[in-house]
């Protein structure tokens, strides 16, 4: 409203069941980074996962969760190793974790009623320059989109941030067809929220959505090197690039409020993502 700010319709129980949400996601990105080694299964950190969600009294809001055509998830956090951009299970990836892999470790937290749900990739043993650029790549185009969801602006705003950094600066390329979403109480809710502009074969209803205080949005880049299309099998959880070109893929729980964007799993910024023991 012209000459008003607008103002969240969350009360402080409401934000203070957000910020609890997301610290146990950022809490379990902590200490599996600290846990991991190389050598480890994708299954074992699943079953780490799960751990740590019992003694953090959450619970998996991925596992058993049910969409379209696609079964029950059935592990408790997405676990995509390389080329698998999203969405892979504890049996995707059966080779235990060697130098030169890439993980992308997504969990998703009940707790009180309340969602946490955030991504970030781990290069096991050194990172090449490559993967170093890519990572870095992610790391900055996930900054610049927080950056630009500002209320009052639009969400296109994200897009033009992260698409901008990504395929001109960087000159990687954008997963087409995956983005982020609304969240809360449910782990997917209104508006999705493209990482590419709007074209027609890539339409994005919610583009020219407003950004409101008190919206709850779960923002994602997920990037790739050679290209933004996508391989998988029909009724199967995982998503691969498709020339099999590595991805990396970062996730961020944001509050809109009065003042700007607040990033409730920034703690996730100062996680080591090399697993080098």
């Amino acid at each position: 409203m012209i000459g008003q700010k607008a103002r969240s319709t969350l009360s402080d129980k409401d934000v203070r069941g957000l910020e609890e949400a997301a610290r146990a996601v950022v809490d379990i990105h902590h200490a599996l980074s600290a846990w991991m080694h190389i050598g480890v299964t994708v299954a074992q950190i699943d079953d780490e996962v799960a751990r740590l969600l019992k003694t953090m009294n959450s619970t998996s809001c991925f596992h058993r969760y049910k969409t379209g055509r696609y079964p029950p998830f059935p592990s408790q956090a997405c676990l995509s190793v390389n080329d698998c951009i999203v969405h892979g299970t504890a049996w995707t990836h059966t080779s235990p974790l060697k130098a030169g892999d890439v993980l992308k470790i997504d969990i998703g937290v009940r707790k009180n009623n309340w969602i946490g749900d955030a991504a970030w990739t781990y290069a096991f043993g050194a990172k090449s320059e490559e993967v170093e650029k890519l990572t870095a790549c992610g790391i900055e185009s996930l900054k610049r989109g927080i950056t630009a969801l500002q209320p009052g602006d639009k969400l296109i705003e994200w897009a033009k941030a992260v698409q901008g950094h990504v395929e001109t600066e960087c000159g990687f390329h954008l997963v087409v067809g995956l983005g982020g979403h609304g969240y809360g109480k449910r782990l997917h809710a209104d508006p999705w929220i493209s990482n590419v502009l709007p074209t027609a074969a890539t339409p994005w209803p919610d583009a020219h959505k407003k950004i409101t205080p008190g919206m709850t949005l779960a923002v994602e880049p997920m990037i790739a090197i050679g290209t933004g299309k996508i391989s998988e099998t029909p009724g199967d959880w995982p998503i691969r690039t498709a020339d099999g070109s590595m991805a990396v893929h970062y996730e961020a729980d944001v509050l809109i409020t009065d003042d700007g964007p607040r990033d409730l799993t920034a703690g996730l910024s100062d996680v080591n993502d090399i697993i080098d023991r």
